[in-house]
């Protein structure tokens, strides 16, 4: 009898292990929604190599019973340690001249989020947004004291000057020069209207199911070029740029202050949940529709629990890409 419950035993494990290796996961990546302006050959295949590396990286992670959110985190650090996107060690510059990062991260498997604002020597802030998941009582920490925080726990300090880099700088000086001239033809415009409307995008962001049907998010950002008073975009607040739970997971990139009014990523969710709506029309409905009314625009990617994923935009170009299990995968950069 004994031996029939050996048997019994390893064939349930054995199903167990099938059961894990064929069920569904997926990763998604984007690289900030904008107008990336006519790339060259050259550089596409540059920028789509860069996103491939993050997807590659989460995939990874995924494909060997990795967390949704281990994956999510992963991608976004390769994404900060990358100078060509605007997070991290590409992140622009403030009206000030100083880089100001934010970013979040949340578990879809118990709605757990962690978010830091405005910190300036966090070299990954994705790091410090799990940190303050994982450590703290807290959602979200913001400036000294999420440097501090990050800091105590273990997250790598870096100097200010390792954020530099020439084409955030010139982006800013453009900016200002804008900005001047505009001054000088109209002293009614007001101070608080970003001049530098195509230099205010470069958000990164990741979105990912893994095989035991959890969801997670993250997003990091530099912000606006040229914005003032410790402004503080959507990527670090829970449900307008970044959100997760048992039904899809979102990271938004776009014009922040349109996406924070709309509370864009939670509407999605509320959307299938409550009207029934596919991930991809929720989607579709507060990028192409909602979002515009308001003056703002932008783009999304999300993933739901079926591993379908959608990426909408409705600017010029959307740094992009997806890898599924099934080993449906691609790269994108302008519209189809």
């Amino acid at each position: 009898m004994k031996y029939i419950f050996i048997c019994a035993g390893l064939l349930t494990a054995a199903f167990s292990s099938f059961a894990q290796s064929s069920a569904l996961f997926a990763i998604a990546v984007h690289g900030g929604a904008g107008d990336a302006g006519n790339l060259s050959e050259v550089k596409q295949a540059i920028y789509k190599a860069s996103v491939q590396r993050a997807i590659d990286a989460g995939y990874d992670i995924l494909s060997k019973g990795g967390t949704a959110v281990d994956a999510v985190a992963k991608a976004v650090m390769i994404l900060e340690d990358d100078s060509l996107f605007n997070a991290g060690k590409g992140a622009v510059f403030t009206h000030e001249g100083k880089n100001e990062l934010d970013a979040a991260i949340m578990d879809g498997s118990n709605m757990k989020a962690g978010a830091v604002a405005g910190v300036t020597t966090v070299k990954n802030p994705v790091t410090a947004a799990r940190a303050v998941m994982d450590k703290s009582m807290h959602v979200m920490m913001a400036g000294k004291g999420a440097e501090k925080f990050a800091e105590q726990s273990g997250c790598e300090i870096v100097e200010p000057s390792y954020f530099f880099t020439h084409h955030s700088w010139d982006a800013l000086q453009r900016a200002l020069k804008q900005e001047t001239e505009k001054k000088e033809n109209s002293k009614k415009k007001s101070m608080l209207q970003p001049d530098n409307y195509d230099e205010k995008y470069g958000t990164v962001g990741a979105v990912a199911l893994d095989k035991n049907g959890n969801l997670a998010a993250a997003t990091s950002t530099g912000g606006m070029s040229n914005k003032r008073f410790g402004r503080i975009g959507d990527a670090p607040v829970i449900g307008a740029g970044t959100y997760a739970n048992d039904i899809c997971a979102v990271s938004c990139t776009g014009w922040g202050e349109y996406f924070i009014r709309l509370v864009v990523a939670k509407s999605v969710s509320d959307r299938i949940e409550f009207k029934g709506m596919s991930l991809n029309d929720a989607a579709n409905e507060m990028i192409m529709q909602k979002l515009p009314v308001l003056g703002g625009d932008g783009g999304m990617i999300g993933i739901d629990k079926q591993a379908n994923i959608t990426m909408p935009f409705n600017t010029r170009s959307m740094f992009r890409g997806y890898k599924k299990s099934t080993g449906e995968t691609d790269a994108k950069i302008y519209k189809d």
